[in-house]
């Protein structure tokens, strides 16, 4: 499993947020979020199927109130695009079709 660039900066951008009223509860998030993340080492498919972008088919895997946006590469490895907010409008920030 990979986490890019854009996923790490969204989940310090959680943190961050979260931190502002519960330093604890951010951690705990977080922390949460890294291991609900880890079954897609053993089971990189588990997640529903959400969109295709291009040659990628984009998956997400459930966190709570978060949605772990990842691809499968041809290595079957995760690769995980973003981490939103449930009431975050994602297709602004994944791949579009294509």
């Amino acid at each position: 499993m990979r986490w890019s660039e854009e996923a790490s900066s969204w989940l310090t951008a959680i943190h961050d947020y979260v931190a502002r009223d519960d330093i604890d509860a951010a951690d705990k998030i977080i922390l949460g979020i890294y291991h609900r993340a880890e079954i897609l080492e053993t089971f990189p498919r588990c997640g529903h199927f959400y969109t295709s972008s291009g040659a990628d088919e984009i998956r997400i895997l459930l966190f709570g109130h978060y949605r772990i946006a990842y691809v499968i590469d041809e290595d079957d490895c995760a690769n995980i695009l973003g981490v939103f907010h449930g009431s975050l409008d994602i297709e602004r920030f994944l791949p579009k079709e294509g």
